[in-house]
Order: C-alpha cells, then sequence, then structure tokens
C-alpha cells in the first residue's frame, strides 16, 4: 500500500514547474487512470478536469481557452495536494468542498453527507404530490440542505422548512440557500425535538403537509462503509443501529403527530429495506403505502399518508 509520502512524491515527479494547462490535465487523467481499480474511480477523467479547474480557478471554457498557459506554483501546488488526497480516497466534493445536485451547486463539509443523484428521487416524488399551493414542507436531516432547496426550487409558493441536528450543519444548509437564492427556513432540531414544544402553540408552525427525509439507514456493522466516498463521510450520516431502521422507526413512530390530514411522509432508504418500512408505516397508520425506485430500478423511497 502506498504512503502519503510515496503518492506526493509519484504526483511531484510528474507535475513539473512550468507544465501548461493541458499537459497537467493529460497528466492528471494518467495519475488518476493509473489508481482507478484499487480506489474505484468511476469517472477519473472527468474528475481530473474537475479537480484542474479547482485548483487553478478555472472554468471549463478557460481549460481550453488557456491550454498553453503555464500554471503558477501556486496552482501546481494546489493541483498535487488535491490529486494527492484523491489518489488516497478522499471523495471529490470534500476537496473542492461542493457538488451539484438536481439543478444546484451545493457547498459541502466533513459534518454531512455527500448529495447523491440517487436521492433525486425524494425530490421528484415530492414535487408530483398534489399538496395545496402554499404547502409546508419539513425536511428532516436536511444536511446541505440539498432535498429542501431542490424542492423549494420547483415549487416556489411551498413553504419549506429545514432541520438538523448540529449547529454547523444548520449553516451549511442556510449558506446553500444563501448562495442559490432559495428561501428556506433552517432550524436546529434533532429530528422533531423543536417542534414537539410547537404542538401546544397554534401561532407556530408545527403540522406538516409533507415530511421528507434521507434518515441514516446503514447497518452499524455493515462491510459497506469500508467502500469508498463513505469511508470518510460521518458515521452519524450513514449508520442507525444494527439493522439500518433505528432512526426510521423512530421517525414513522412520531411523524403522526406532525402531519395534517391527508399529509404525507416520504423517507428514502437501502434498496432491501422497503418491505420492513412499508411494514412499519402501516402499523403507524399510514394508508396508500408505496414505494418508489430510483433511476437504477431499485428500491429508494417509500411513501405514506396519514389520514388524520
Amino acid at each position: 500500500m502506498q504512503t502519503s509520502v510515496d503518492i506526493s512524491t509519484r504526483i511531484n515527479e510528474r507535475l513539473q514547474p512550468g507544465v501548461s494547462v493541458d499537459d497537467a490535465l493529460k497528466l492528471s487523467k494518467q495519475i488518476l487512470r493509473e489508481n482507478q481499480t484499487e480506489l474505484e474511480f468511476n469517472e477519473p477523467d472527468f474528475e481530473a478536469k474537475v479537480l484542474l479547474e479547482h485548483a487553478c480557478e478555472l472554468s471549463s471554457v478557460q481549460l481550453i481557452t488557456h491550454a498553453n498557459t503555464r500554471l503558477t506554483n501556486a496552482q501546481l501546488s494546489r493541483l498535487s495536494t488535491c490529486l494527492q488526497s484523491r489518489v488516497e480516497g478522499q471523495p471529490i466534493a470534500y476537496i473542492t468542498g461542493k457538488q451539484a445536485f438536481w439543478t444546484l451547486e451545493l457547498a459541502v463539509s466533513k459534518d454531512t453527507l455527500i448529495p447523491r443523484s440517487d436521492t433525486e428521487t425524494l425530490v421528484e416524488t415530492a414535487i408530483g404530490l398534489p399538496l395545496c399551493e402554499n404547502a409546508q414542507v419539513l425536511d428532516m436531516g436536511t444536511g446541505t440542505g440539498a432535498i429542501a432547496l431542490a424542492i423549494k426550487s420547483e415549487r416556489a409558493n411551498w413553504q419549506v422548512t429545514a432541520c438538523d441536528f448540529k449547529p454547523s450543519i444548520v449553516a451549511l444548509a442556510q449558506d446553500n440557500a444563501k448562495r442559490n437564492g432559495i428561501d428556506i427556513q433552517c432550524i436546529l432540531s434533532d429530528w422533531f425535538s423543536a417542534f414537539e414544544p410547537r404542538l401546544n402553540r397554534p401561532e407556530e408552525q408545527a403540522r406538516f403537509d409533507l415530511i421528507v427525509t434521507n434518515p441514516p439507514y446503514v447497518e452499524s456493522d455493515s462491510s459497506y462503509l469500508e467502500r469508498g466516498d463513505l469511508r470518510f463521510e460521518p458515521d452519524s450520516a450513514l449508520t442507525s443501529g444494527l439493522d439500518g431502521l433505528s432512526d426510521i422507526r423512530h421517525i414513522i413512530s412520531q411523524a403522526s403527530k406532525f402531519l395534517k390530514t391527508n399529509a404525507y411522509l416520504l423517507i428514502e432508504h437501502g434498496f432491501e429495506q422497503s418491505k420492513a418500512i412499508q411494514e412499519l408505516m402501516n402499523q403507524a397508520g399510514f394508508v396508500e403505502v408505496e414505494t418508489k425506485q430510483d433511476l437504477n430500478k431499485l428500491d429508494r423511497a417509500t411513501m405514506g399518508k396519514f389520514p388524520g
């Protein structure tokens, strides 16, 4: 196994001072391709381009128009550091500090899960629901704010609240809302904790037309946690007890108190968990329970209506 020193030395031997943008791109692609199998890179050429853009603060177009421009020493140093981090397995989103989701660009941090395209299934399902024009929506465990912001970007009249349990995460979601020019409310809450006191205060919002969540749902002893980006993401955003359902059980058991009549609960989960979640929803009194599949035709999100 390569050490950090070995990786750094090999990269710096290839990326010599005075290298052009075009040659730096070619060399970056080669470096990532050489580690593709070991580190499960899906798109080494694309990632090399992203890292070079980030290190040099250039756009995709500028990589072409500045192809013969030589990298400064500072740019070269940043590129070397970025490539080393990626070869060591760090997620590209954590290296660049950003991730695309839906039509948005979101800042990410190591406190949060990296938004994934699979989660867009929740957004598609949510915006397809027959909610009232000014529907009240709650995104629990919002992380970067990805789900809440994507929903609000498509349904401007909906009133969207996003919550998470850690101040730094709430601040990140607020920052992403500002970056994207989207108006949502971000609050500190450990699942329903901030909303429980509101139930007896009619002037405060405590019941919703839709509660949507992408909670932790990986088994705590799963070997899946040793693969790819998951090795670097926070356990608090990934794992939930031995069967991966501890948080989901809590959410389903408590959700009815915070839902209006004929409101919906929509939960992302692992592809092998749909039957268990359907049973939990049915037992909790939800009706019209159904599971939606992601783009890979895997069960990804289960939804139920609370009749009141």
